[in-house]
């Protein structure tokens, strides 16, 4: 734990780390001080999360030391990084689904609440209730698996878990990217009383304006290397960008126009939906050439208001229709024959077979397009779908024969949409498309949803990033506790403070 004789929590000196003839990290040097939040900034595949796991005893390193308060620290595994005061966030989620959620805040250190062999639920439930009430964490069903509970409650109990240790230093890897906006305040309050503890933290947000606002320093690595660390104080998001990728980013970001603007041609309808899950009566309509966003807070139900239409939540009255056949979706498959595509939120768990080929990914949406003239899907068809793919959505990787698991967020996300562009769509849903990925890739899919856009598909872009909303859309809609409490339009102006206002 941390010793104050020590000016610094950690002094890393020449790491390094391969992973066969990928360099991830070359000679990385750097020192955390205590009592400081330190932002890693860099395009995916830089090399920020291998640094975080050497840290955090993930990955031993190849080479070179570290110091944890002025004494060596040589970690080979997560526990003996929490035997020494560090604590790890990962980015992919880490709950044990058929466990409780209160058990999984105590992951293989259930024993301390054992006697004669019998482990004492009620602790469990208690201590890890006392956790998320010490650092201002909303309340968790703790008496409910983890696979029956979303992104956003999972990654709150990763959190509860990483401060049962009480560590010294928190490593946080992309988790604001998995909170709406009111845990992300709560999150942020966190580390200012971490910090206030003269406790340090490392973070990767890709929300760069979020890493300016909330470190106080933040380095930079590029293909590998830590290029310089400066003070947030004399950064924008502009030149963190310009640093990040080594040149200034050209184009676009979000759309540059200021004008709503759609096709004639309705291609949803939906009337008043509600569902067990919380819906209560929601009602939209959506045309091609549109972009609808919808925004909330936790809770508030937008999330499920993408599966309800893609056919993945039970409907309990109301209905959701595709206006041209006329045609009520009720589950998944037929959203599927019917040209609607669903970029879910837990890409790695809801979307991508993780142990599957590139290949296999890009055309599993695909499957009749794929066929030959017997019924057999045709390999030639599937090696040049999946080839021209992967060059068209610009996927970095050894070839479509790669399991999709190697990849980084980036390029894992890249065809995770890609997939569903492949077809001729007329109606795509979704649901936080650029959590976890860079300002290049964002950029990208950006432009993605733009050319669909003018192509005519109707999208349907769920978000807990409010930039990203105001940026993309044509029109917002709010929702709160399941319902829509207010639309804003993008001719009208679209500000922050209008649509927080509608959702507090």
């Amino acid at each position: 734990m941390s010793n104050t004789s020590s000016e610094y929590a950690f002094q890393v000196t020449g790491l390094n780390k391969r992973f066969g003839p990928t360099h991830a990290n070359k000679d990385i040097n750097f020192t955390l001080k205590h009592g400081e939040v330190r932002g890693l900034a860099g395009e995916n595949g830089s090399g920020k999360s291998t640094l975080l796991s050497q840290l955090a005893g993930i990955y031993k390193s190849d080479s070179g030391t570290i110091l944890k308060d002025g004494e060596p620290y040589s970690p080979d595994s997560p526990l003996y990084a929490q035997q020494h005061g560090v604590s790890i966030v990962v980015q992919e989620l880490g709950c044990i689904g058929a466990l409780p959620a209160g058990v999984n805040v105590f992951l293989g250190r259930t024993n301390k609440f054992a006697k004669f062999g019998i482990i004492n639920m009620r602790k469990i439930f208690q201590e890890a209730n006392e956790i998320l009430e010490k650092w201002g964490m909303p309340q968790v069903p703790l008496n409910k698996d983890s696979k029956h509970m979303n992104v956003e409650i999972r990654k709150i109990v990763e959190i509860a878990r990483a401060l049962s240790t009480d560590p010294d230093v928190l490593i946080l890897d992309e988790v604001t990217q998995a909170l709406a906006q009111d845990n992300r305040k709560k999150l942020h309050a966190l580390i200012e009383k971490f910090k206030s503890m003269g406790k340090s933290i490392i973070l990767i947000t890709h929300d760069l304006e979020e890493m300016i606002e909330i470190t106080d320093t933040i380095s930079i690595l590029r293909d590998g290397e830590l290029i310089e660390t400066l003070d947030s104080k004399t950064l924008d998001e502009d030149t963190l960008k310009t640093k990040m990728v080594g040149r200034s980013l050209e184009g676009e970001y979000y759309r540059s126009d200021n004008e709503a603007s759609r096709g004639d041609t309705q291609i949803l309808s939906v009337k008043n939906i509600s569902t067990a899950s919380g819906l209560d009566d929601v009602s939209f309509d959506l045309y091609g050439g549109e972009i609808l966003g919808l925004a909330g807070l936790s809770d508030s139900g937008i999330h499920e208001v993408g599966k309800a239409v893609y056919g993945l939540e039970h409907l309990t009255g109301g209905s959701v229709t595709l206006t041209q056949e006329n045609f009520q979706i009720k589950n998944a498959t037929q959203a599927w024959k019917h040209r609607v595509g669903y970029v879910p939120k837990d890409r790695d768990n809801e979307a991508l077979m993780l142990k599957a080929s590139i290949r296999e990914n890009f055309s599993m949406s695909s499957v009749p397009e794929m066929q030959g003239g017997a019924g057999f899907l045709s390999n030639a068809k599937l090696d040049k779908v999946s080839s021209d793919a992967r060059e068209r959505f610009m996927v970095k990787s050894v070839g479509i024969m790669q399991e999709i698991d190697a990849l980084s967020g980036g390029n894992k996300q890249k065809v995770n949409m890609g997939r569903w562009l492949l077809k001729d769509l007329q109606l795509f849903v979704v649901d936080c498309p650029t959590r976890g990925v860079d300002v290049g890739v964002k950029a990208y899919l950006y432009q993605c949803l733009k050319d669909a856009k003018a192509a005519g598909l109707a999208i349907l872009l769920i978000t807990d990033e409010l930039p990203e909303a105001i940026g993309m859309s044509d029109r917002i809609l709010v929702m709160k506790n399941g319902k829509i409490t207010g639309e804003v339009s993008r001719s009208d102006g679209l500000s922050e403070e209008a649509i927080v206002k509608v959702m507090i």
